[in-house]
């Protein structure tokens, strides 16, 4: 069924009877040309792009728990692509470009709202920095704009402007960025891939490799021992359990990073809004609820929860820059486990052993490259070279001394 205005109406003139389910539940064969191991946004943007762009049919994604349930439905459902670096900005800019045709890719509602990105500036120094980050993304092509105190605060007139002690002296505006709805887009990249013949297993945790001749041609898990020409891993924060499987210790820390939900207030915030003296971005759903996160826990977890005083930390943050909502009530919270690498960037590459891939690293990076992700792995898999935005995304950069060291928007090793 391909999703409309006219099916809506249809439907809903006889009683919604005609859906369909979005997904089939299949039972796992006993061989696949690919195997993806996670069914998380990357996993499953990664299946619809080899079926749909490089034509591979016989693949199989295969998640622990239910699609929805890992990091994807865990974030704060920006989407920018306000990077600086050569290895990462042209890369989050082709995701950005994928992001504004992606409802129209798949046929899906994702809810993207571009409503723009400010980041704010505290110093001259910032100021300073923000301009230099601006420049490099109108080099590659991206939208950017450096704001002036007055601009700001015409945009965003209710944010503590007379603060002593972090005064706001500038603002580093992406009109383009914006925000989506997390897990339809798990949803709309799933339907897309089923109905391009990609079997989406669910509750099927891989418990093992099948190795041979240094070769890997399967894995094992709680429903099977599963055959592949092809193995490829994209499971965020639980990457170094997995690739542990495989023999393999990666450059990676598990750490929680929590995100938090307020009560429905009036809308106010027209966008995204960072703040630069601590770390605090925030913006406001269309029911009203602000949606905000900070910086990640400090102690390495794989558990999906949170704890008080990173809250607290938060708290104050958001009292820094809007103290107009000391009053506002937290409705809920909740704990994604994020796979933060050495240097702040992801890793897109295939491994030392032949037939197995790995996708992880993504630190703050993961929901917005998204799309990107699941192309430049595909196109990996498929043709097994590197995307041309992911060529730096490689293993042996840490060897190489080629490390992307994009401070403020990934890990920062000398704080974990």
């Amino acid at each position: 069924m391909r999703y409309s205005g006219f099916q809506v109406i249809k439907q809903g003139l006889t009683g919604n009877k005609g859906w369909k389910p979005v997904w089939r539940e299949p039972e796992p064969k006993k061989s696949y040309d690919i195997i993806i191991v996670g069914g998380g946004g990357h996993g499953l943007a990664t299946a619809h792009y080899l079926a749909k762009k490089y034509g591979q049919k016989n693949i199989a994604v295969l998640e622990k728990g239910w699609i929805g349930s890992g990091n994807i439905g865990r974030n704060t459902t920006i989407v920018r692509s306000n990077y600086m670096l050569e290895g990462n900005q042209p890369f989050y800019e082709h995701s950005l470009k994928l992001w504004e045709s992606l409802e129209q890719d798949l046929n899906y509602n994702a809810m993207m709202s571009q409503r723009g990105i400010l980041n704010l500036a505290h110093s001259d120094s910032q100021r300073d920095a923000m301009a230099r980050r601006g420049n490099a993304m109108l080099l590659s092509g991206a939208d950017a704009k450096l704001m002036t105190a007055d601009e700001v605060r015409k945009m965003v007139p209710f944010l503590n402007f007379d603060n002593a002690r972090f005064p706001i002296t500038a603002g580093l505006l992406q009109p383009r960025a914006g925000t989506a709805r997390h897990d339809a887009v798990a949803w709309g990249f799933a339907r897309s891939a089923d109905q391009h013949g990609v079997d989406i297993i669910q509750n099927c945790e891989v418990t093992g490799f099948q190795m041979k001749d240094g070769k890997c041609i399967g894995v094992e898990t709680s429903k099977g021992k599963i055959k592949a020409k092809k193995v490829a891993v994209c499971v965020a924060g639980s990457s170094s359990r997995v690739m542990e499987k495989a023999g393999m210790r990666l450059p990676i820390e598990s750490h929680v990073l929590q995100a938090f939900v307020s009560e429905g207030l009036k809308l106010t915030i027209p966008g995204i809004v960072t703040f630069g003296a601590g770390h605090l971005y925030i913006s406001q759903s269309d029911k009203g609820g602000l949606v905000f996160g900070g910086d990640l826990d400090g102690y390495n977890t794989y558990a999906q929860r949170g704890n008080m005083p990173t809250l607290e930390h938060v708290v104050e943050d958001m009292m820094g820059l809007m103290p107009f909502l000391g009053r506002a009530r937290l409705l809920r919270m909740w704990g994604g486990v994020m796979d933060m690498s050495m240097d702040g960037s992801p890793i897109i590459d295939k491994t030392h052993i032949d037939g197995l891939y790995f996708n992880g690293g993504w630190c703050y990076g993961g929901f917005k490259a998204t799309p990107a992700s699941g192309d430049a792995y595909a196109h990996l898999i498929a043709t097994d070279t590197p995307h041309p935005t992911a060529t730096k995304f490689r293993f042996d950069r840490f060897l190489r001394g080629g490390m992307i060291d994009e401070k403020g928007s990934g890990a920062q090793p000398n704080l974990h």
